[in-house]
């Protein structure tokens, strides 16, 4: 079924409730020990590892999405069930990441959150909302009806502004580990490269642990960039990592691709990692040239 406009503010006023009682249940572990449980998904320990946080964050957003499944006929992906493949079926799927960033919560970081997403059979994402039970920040976004910043009309005007980004750093989110692999040096010193064509102070790198609110940070820090280049071994971020956040990209006119300019991948029938074609976020589309021809 095609959802009209007021089925999509529908939705996404149910994904925020959601969101906000997945976060009233992380913020109840602040400073108690939780736990730690691993499981068989990706190549990296931060895939590996789940927290009873992550599981009652889940269980208390299907919950809230489960009447909507059902009334609007939705299929439901979320990171710690099995992917039933009905997303393949439906004309729309949630999407849901109930604790991006779970390394960095386990380790009382303040870099994790909720990400909930409804995208439609064809991969396009059309509600995006994601919350931080930390700052208590609320974002959101719906296809054609623009984007918001704890329920405020949300503008990326000013990056966009003539000569905005001129003595301005550009800053670089990277997932942790990032410094560490081989290719880093050739990518700061292309990176430093670029800063210097286009007009900036330098290149600030900033290593978080959590893809949602690296995304989030590039939209807050203009000129900024995030990106995962293409791997053969799964990982590289799943479906639910990037699904909400491309919707804010999308409404406030900024980049949110494969690492190729092609429109992001997101639902892939044979797997739900997106190693295969990379990731890329970005404020500003020359930026995102540039970061292609790496």
């Amino acid at each position: 079924m095609l959802l009209a406009s007021d089925d999509l503010l529908y939705l996404s006023a149910c994904a925020i409730a959601a969101a906000k009682d997945a976060g009233r249940i992380i913020a109840s572990y602040s400073g108690k020990p939780v736990p730690v449980y691993h499981k068989e998904s990706g190549s990296n320990l931060a895939s590996q590892v789940v927290t009873e946080a992550d599981l009652r964050s889940e269980h208390a957003i299907v919950e809230r999405l489960h009447p909507t499944c059902e009334q609007f006929d939705l299929a439901l992906l979320t990171e710690e069930r099995v992917d039933d493949k009905t997303r393949l079926e439906k004309d729309y799927f949630w999407c849901v990441d109930p604790l991006d960033g779970t390394l960095s919560f386990i380790e009382s970081s303040p870099d994790y959150a909720v990400s909930i997403a409804l995208v439609s059979q064809s991969g396009t994402p059309v509600i995006g909302v994601v919350y931080d039970p930390v700052t208590h920040t609320l974002y959101s976004a719906l296809k054609g009806q623009g984007a918001f910043r704890n329920g405020e009309p949300w503008s990326a005007a000013s990056m966009f502004a003539p000569n905005s980004m001129k003595g301005k750093p550009l800053t670089l989110m990277c997932d942790r580990g990032f410094l560490e692999k081989p290719e880093y040096p050739r990518v700061y010193e292309a990176l430093k490269s670029i800063a210097r064509q286009h007009g900036l102070s330098e290149l600030q790198v900033l290593e978080k642990h959590g893809a949602v609110l690296n995304a989030c940070r590039v939209l807050e820090n203009p000129p900024a960039v995030y990106f995962k280049f293409p791997k053969a071994e799964e990982g590289g971020g799943c479906l639910w990592d990037f699904a909400a956040t491309a919707v804010l990209f999308s409404e406030l006119g900024c980049v949110a691709s494969d690492i190729y300019g092609e429109p992001l991948d997101l639902n892939r029938a044979d797997s739900t990692f997106m190693n295969h074609r990379g990731v890329l976020f970005a404020t500003d589309y020359s930026l995102a040239v540039e970061i292609q021809k790496l």
